[in-house]
């Protein structure tokens, strides 16, 4: 959020002068993403952000008339946000091409879990996107010969649970990110380490919090980008010919503190490739 508002200040757009910034979380609560984005309709707001498909899909299905944004969306064709990329509709913003992505996640992590044997997978099954790269996970995994169980996590209180199913049952886990598990990505670290299970996911700030590995596009880069699109939405472009944008960088970040906490050693070349170390 604060690079996205930073950037619309550079941009001539200043919370309170210029524009009006309406600001609402949900919590990691799909249920809530309805409730806001009708919400936001009942306000008359111009332009509608987003973060993550199940909110793009809610804010779709509550207007058709306000332009939306999506900062960060897993898989906007695939998931069906969007008809193409290069001609969005009244939806557009920044892909983070999580399906695409998933199977470069699984080699890195077999790099560093070299006797990989079973995976297991948390995912929300209620979040579009999460579901595409899940099935990407199970598709890849089959192809190295490895066993995958998938652990569905729907609310809070089911967290604790499935990391007691996968101790001593999998080898690793492959964090599927969405909303919820983002926002208790701490608590997911804490469990991983107690029952001595390497992670790896997409987002930069699962590794901050704890986890093993993460490779994906910085997200404070993506929402400072979708201050781009907005600008040009208010200053009167159409959605429908803003093409949807997809990462040009994606970065490798490695937890040495959890490396160490796990009995792992990093292997050198993985070292010397990542874009950020945490010892």
């Amino acid at each position: 959020m604060a690079a996205f508002v930073q950037r619309l200040r550079e941009l001539g757009w200043i919370d309170g002068r210029t524009i009006a910034i309406e600001v609402r979380w949900a919590e990691g609560r799909n249920e809530r993403v309805a409730e806001i984005a009708a919400e936001f309709v009942r306000l008359k707001v111009d332009v509608i952000v987003t973060g993550g498909t199940a909110a793009v899909v809610a804010a779709n299905q509550a207007t058709r008339g306000i332009p939306i944004v999506f900062a960060v969306a897993g898989d906007p064709v695939g998931t069906g946000l969007v008809a193409s990329l290069a001609r969005p509709g009244n939806v557009t913003g920044l892909s983070i091409q999580q399906t695409d992505t998933a199977a470069k996640r699984l080699e890195l992590l077999r790099q560093v879990v070299p006797n990989l044997q079973r995976l297991a997978i948390i995912a929300n099954p209620e979040t579009p996107g999460a579901v595409s790269e899940m099935l990407e996970v199970q598709t890849a995994a089959k192809t190295l010969g490895l066993e995958t169980s998938a652990l569905g996590i729907r609310r809070t209180e089911d967290i604790a649970p499935a990391f007691e199913t996968a101790k001593g049952r999998a080898d690793a886990v492959f964090i599927v990110i969405d909303p919820l598990l983002a926002a208790h990505r701490v608590g997911i670290n804490i469990l991983a380490v107690g029952a001595r299970l390497p992670t790896i996911a997409s987002q930069r700030e699962f590794v901050d919090a704890g986890t093993l590995i993460s490779y994906g596009p910085i997200f404070s880069d993506l929402y400072r980008r979708a201050g781009d699109f907005v600008n040009k939405i208010l200053r009167g472009a159409r959605p429908a010919d803003l093409p949807v944008e997809q990462p040009t960088k994606f970065d490798l970040a490695l937890n040495l503190t959890t490396a160490k906490a796990l009995g792992l050693t990093i292997p050198q070349s993985l070292l010397a490739t990542a874009d950020e170390v945490i010892e």
